[in-house]
């Protein structure tokens, strides 16, 4: 699969047909649950529209956050919505590490890049996407460079969801299918039952977005070797 580097001058009229890049196997790595939903959720839609098969790792499972029964209660429960979430994102298949949440930024960079790289080789990912460092937290921006690192080994290039006007962003219109792709998204996010009390808020962001979505390279296909790393562990 030739990935497209779509941010290039000669590309650039392509932008308004085909601005995602191409990828047969997309690999999302996300710090947290809920994120798939709320914050991929339309990138990931995008690419399976496009006729990518779709994985999912998330880094931690989510103990740190609010909800009713305390983090032991969370910690099994939020895996779970994880992989209910991921069954109406059309994501094929999922995992759920077990770093620290909102710790993740503790790790070594190198440990959790080796989590990914493993995910990216049983599923056969030729792109990696993750939420931009500057658009989330500082479990964010670890889960970033935690990706840029695995994939600069193992070799592939690294996409990540950012803001609109960030430098070197370009936008994705979702076109007509704009609206199909938010009410997946809504529906996703819903499956998170023990965020109950922040949906509201959540879906009131998800209505106000409109068809495009904005992405940069974090790994751009220029930065990929030639030849890739296919080991399971890049041995």
């Amino acid at each position: 699969m030739t990935i497209q580097d779509t941010t290039s001058p000669s590309s650039a009229r392509a932008l308004d047909v085909m601005p995602l890049p191409g990828a047969g196997r997309v690999l999302a790595v996300t710090a947290r649950p809920g994120q798939e939903a709320a914050d991929l959720g339309g990138l990931l839609f995008a690419f399976r529209r496009a006729g990518a098969s779709l994985s999912l790792l998330c880094l931690t499972r989510g103990e740190n956050a609010a909800g009713q029964g305390g983090n032991t209660r969370l910690q099994a429960a939020r895996p779970w919505e994880v992989q209910m979430a991921a069954s109406i994102l059309g994501i094929r298949q999922v995992s759920v590490a077990c770093f620290r949440d909102g710790g993740l930024h503790h790790y070594r960079t190198d440990d959790v890049a080796e989590r990914i790289k493993q995910a990216a080789a049983e599923c056969s990912a030729d792109v990696i996407l993750v939420v931009a460092p500057e658009t989330g937290d500082i479990a964010d921006a670890a889960a970033s460079r935690a990706a840029i690192a695995a994939a600069l080994q193992a070799g592939m290039p690294v996409v990540a969801r950012t803001r609109a006007g960030v430098a070197g962003s370009w936008p994705l219109d979702l076109g007509i299918d704009a609206g199909t792709a938010r009410a997946i998204q809504r529906a996703a996010a819903a499956a998170h039952a023990s965020q109950a009390e922040a949906l509201p808020a959540l879906i009131d962001q998800l209505d106000e977005l409109g068809p495009l979505e904005s992405v940069r390279w974090l790994v751009s296909p220029a930065r990929v070797p030639v030849q890739r790393d296919t080991s399971p562990l890049g041995l």
